[in-house]
């Protein structure tokens, strides 16, 4: 019986796509703990457009996206939804699909031909708008379903009782309306266009979880990591963060139904509908339907996946890089002429974590019986500072990969071919943040001539760290000691014992803001450009206040702090007098880099 449940649960899952599609969702999922948990899918019916008003659609979408950059319409595609998301038991499914093909049917020759569309703008909303009467008519077909759904599949649907609409976009930055508007009303709504009803479900469990995409692979080295394979989803929490380090994100995935910690850097925002199945569609003007029964392919011809292709084209489609990438001037900052007029903050991420790249518990891949660091990989350093036995709690505090002392390097050799000026260094505490000073400071060739000062206010948001206490912070006379070119004579703008464990996002984004100004205000008369090391997030916390804007909300910021990739560089400069500061396009190019696996030649190679 069970497995009777489980099979089910792998064609619905699936769509019924086909018994062999099922059976490999099924052996994929043989470790999922939740296989045999009878918790029902989540469905929803839209009205989708096809035909020229579609094309129509998929163009205002590849505009938008182009010209104003991605906003919260394009997690799902263009449609009008008819009703709330409903549960529906596995077995009860096939029964669902019929009763929608048979109503549909039923509707055939009722359904308002052109349906008129009325475009509407907010200052964070535009969409399509169904005419009132009209949108009376098409409520009386969702209601004629889930009365039908009721008596026949005993599933409770609420057809949707808010204003029918085609949303094009919304929660998108003020400054964008205006370009949104434009391309919205190049759209021809009185063009033909064949309705369909078309029926999805998702998972019930993520419904409030973000949507990742994995881009690059990843090989767990600890038990509670979660295997990446390229092209799966990854749902995540925002509540499930809580006891996560930097750089480290807990998610389930999609493929497998595992979870399990995983490196932020290796996935990407994904649409929410990307990990939708699709099971059925019916046209109101014509007798062909894509059911449950057909292909994938199918399902696309219908222009299921229309307003995602950008996203999914595959590399070997593109044209050469060489005919879309023209060289780009290099901005220089002139030590004679520009410093005497505006001076410069900058803001840049730590390289390459060791925790990241090895596992949280890398510690237990380098250490010999007597507690001794060894070198296991190429790319862990010869060496750590201080160590000895294990002393210091690296597992809170670690290191920086040979790689990213490298990746370090190279943006001081950038600003040193730029001829850009820095006159006073700050860090974080963190052994990551003051190693990266330390090898952009060698690029700049002012390595032992800048002295790096040791800021504990830079710290990133203490309500990442794991454990109830900070780390336990190499001091400045040691990190001198190991050879770190930092000034012991520094005495801190917020020292160590001002910094407490949890804090709430409010505190943290004041607490960065108050110690920027404070830098500021200290060099503003001995001193034009400052260079920060910190983290990921003090690049959004460090510069939006400065700016005059106020915080986002967390959720906002969090979703920011997940693009900045290692060694992020961002410029901020003061206008003139006034003492207002600018984001402007930095000195230096991007560095960009993708990961390596470890390589085993015995497994690999030596194969009989």
């Amino acid at each position: 019986m069970l497995f009777f449940l489980c099979r089910l649960k792998a064609l619905v899952s699936t769509g019924g796509r086909s018994v062999q599609t099922a059976c490999d969702w099924l052996f994929s999922h043989v470790n999922d703990p939740f296989l045999d948990d009878p918790l029902p899918r989540e469905y929803v019916l839209y009205l989708r457009p096809s035909g020229p008003l579609q094309n129509q659609l998929h163009h205002f979408w590849q505009q938008s996206r182009v010209t104003c950059g991605k906003n919260k319409a394009h997690n799902i595609f263009p449609h009008i939804t008819l009703c709330q998301f409903f549960m529906c038991a596995d077995d009860k499914v096939d029964v669902l699909l019929e009763t929608l093909q048979a109503t549909v049917c039923q509707w055939r020759g009722r359904f308002p031909s052109p349906l008129p569309l009325e475009l509407y703008t907010s200052s964070n909303f535009i969409g399509l708008f169904v005419e009132e009467q009209i949108a009376e008519v098409l409520k009386q077909f969702a209601a004629d379903f889930a009365s039908e759904a009721a008596r026949k599949a005993d599933v409770f649907v609420e057809p949707h009782r808010k204003q029918l609409h085609v949303t094009l976009a919304y929660h998108f930055p003020t400054n964008h309306l205006s370009s949104l508007e434009n391309l919205a009303k190049g759209i021809e709504v009185k063009l033909g266009c064949d309705w369909l009803a078309v029926l999805f479900s998702r998972d019930i469990r993520f419904a409030n979880h973000e949507t990742l995409r994995v881009m690059y692979p990843y090989v767990p080295q600890n038990e509670d990591e979660l295997e990446l394979v390229p092209g799966d989803c990854v749902f995540m929490s925002t509540m499930e963060q809580n006891n996560t380090t930097e750089g480290w994100v807990y998610g389930t995935s999609q493929a497998t139904g595992l979870s399990g910690l995983l490196p932020e850097n290796y996935v990407s925002r994904a649409d929410e509908c990307d990990t939708w199945v699709f099971h059925g569609s019916h046209s109101f003007f014509s007798c062909s339907a894509y059911s449950d029964k057909g292909s994938k392919e199918r399902g696309i011809l219908d222009g299921l996946l229309d307003s995602h292709r950008l996203d999914n084209t595959s590399l070997v489609d593109m044209p050469s890089l060489s005919l879309i990438c023209h060289p780009m001037q290099v901005l220089r900052i002139s030590s004679s002429h520009s410093r005497l007029q505006r001076r410069s903050l900058f803001v840049c991420r730590h390289g390459e974590r060791m925790d990241v790249v090895f596992g949280k518990h890398w510690l237990s891949l380098c250490s010999d019986s007597k507690g001794r660091y060894v070198r296991t990989n190429l790319n862990m350093p010869t060496s750590l500072p201080l160590w000895s036995g294990g002393h210091r709690d690296y597992d809170m505090d670690a290191p920086i990969t040979v790689f990213g002392s490298t990746q370090a390097q190279l943006v001081g050799d950038a600003l040193l071919e730029t001829n850009t000026v820095i006159d006073f260094v700050y860090c974080s505490p963190s052994l990551r943040c003051v190693q990266t000073a330390q090898n952009i400071l060698k690029g700049l060739q002012q390595e032992g001539k800048l002295k790096i000062r040791v800021e504990p206010g830079l710290f990133e948001w203490t309500k990442w760290v794991s454990g109830n206490s900070l780390p336990a912070w190499i001091p400045p006379t040691d990190l001198a000691a190991a050879h770190f070119s930092v000034d012991t004579t520094y005495r801190p703008l917020i020292p160590i014992n001002k910094l407490s464990v949890s804090e709430s996002y409010e505190t943290y984004m004041t607490r960065s803001y108050q110690v920027t100004k404070d830098i500021l205000t200290d060099c503003k008369n001995i001193g034009s450009n400052i260079l920060i090391v910190a983290h990921a997030s003090s690049l959004e916390a460090c510069t939006r206040q400065l700016q005059g804007h106020s915080p986002q909300n967390s959720k906002d910021f969090i979703q920011v702090v997940r693009k900045i990739p290692y060694l992020a560089f961002c410029s901020c400069e003061e206008r003139g007098d006034t003492g207002e500061w600018q984001l402007v396009d930095p000195p230096i190019l991007p560095i960009t880099h993708g990961p390596n696996h470890t390589f085993n030649w015995r497994e690999t190679l030596l194969q009989e």
